[in-house]
């Protein structure tokens, strides 16, 4: 039994929704669940597709930083390992794998859907992209490779270095989106596009899949020593110390 991830398979779909609070902020457990559940759906020949999504208002609100900023050395470079490992395992996943982003999804959650084949985006005052660079946290190559697959290198650069966030209308407009529809469509049509890839022959489908995706995973396995590298040098630095700090006592106060 998981206590951040939530599957349940119907007609040969995994549903896995992500369910920690009302965020889904990623901590070290919640990305290790999720590594395992995908590796179950990989391996389970009854699961033929994947849907990926958050709950109402939330896909992923990314990395929940009040709880890694209390991380311990150990602790915070295991974290940094297991969630490239989990970007490794989403792009590598030779099943069709479907996000439905329904809410809110920056930085980390950004990750997860772009890992996968589609995204349906829910309708609303949400916002979708990659912000690291404001909040601290330097970009590896490999996920500026991963974004460029779907907006382009130039947009791809523009965007990471000014740490932009998109609505889910621009989002759709540069094709970080596929589709954008009414939150309560989005299951609907995340489901039939799940169906309309499983009716592809699966090895043709998943040995494309691999070849259009190979130098991209080639790249994530080369990068990931000098990515995690670079990320815990940068966490204890005492600038971005400071940045977290504040990011989280704004979020604190917000809760309150």
């Amino acid at each position: 039994m998981r206590e951040f991830i939530k599957t349940q398979t119907t007609d040969h779909i995994a549903y896995i929704g992500l369910s920690r609070g009302r965020s889904n902020a990623l901590n070290l457990e919640m990305v290790d669940e999720l590594i395992t559940e995908m590796k179950e759906a990989k391996e389970s020949p009854s699961v033929e597709a994947v849907i990926l999504h958050g709950n109402e208002g939330f896909f992923s609100s990314g990395l929940d930083l009040i709880t890694l900023y209390d991380y311990d050395e150990e602790t915070i470079r295991r974290f940094w390992e297991r969630f490239l490992d989990l970007i490794y395992d989403l792009i590598a996943f030779p099943k069709p794998l479907i996000a439905s982003v329904t809410g809110h999804s920056p930085a980390g959650g950004c990750v997860l859907a772009i890992c996968c084949d589609y995204r349906v985006m829910a309708e609303g005052q949400y916002i979708f992209g990659l912000n690291e660079v404001a909040i601290g946290v330097p970009v590896p190559t490999s996920i500026f490779s991963l974004y460029s697959l779907w907006i382009g290198q130039a947009e791809a650069y523009r965007s990471l270095l000014a740490g932009k966030l998109f609505s889910p209308s621009e989002a759709l407009l540069i094709h970080l989106v596929d589709e954008v529809v009414p939150a309560n469509r989005i299951h609907t049509v995340a489901t039939q596009k799940a169906k309309a890839f499983m009716q592809f022959e699966k090895n043709a489908w998943a040995t494309t899949k691999n070849n259009l995706r190979k130098a991209l995973l080639q790249e994530i396995q080369q990068d990931k020593a000098l990515a995690a590298q670079q990320m815990l040098e940068q966490w204890w630095k005492p600038s971005t110390r400071s940045i977290l700090k504040t990011i989280i006592d704004n979020l604190t106060q917000k809760k309150a």
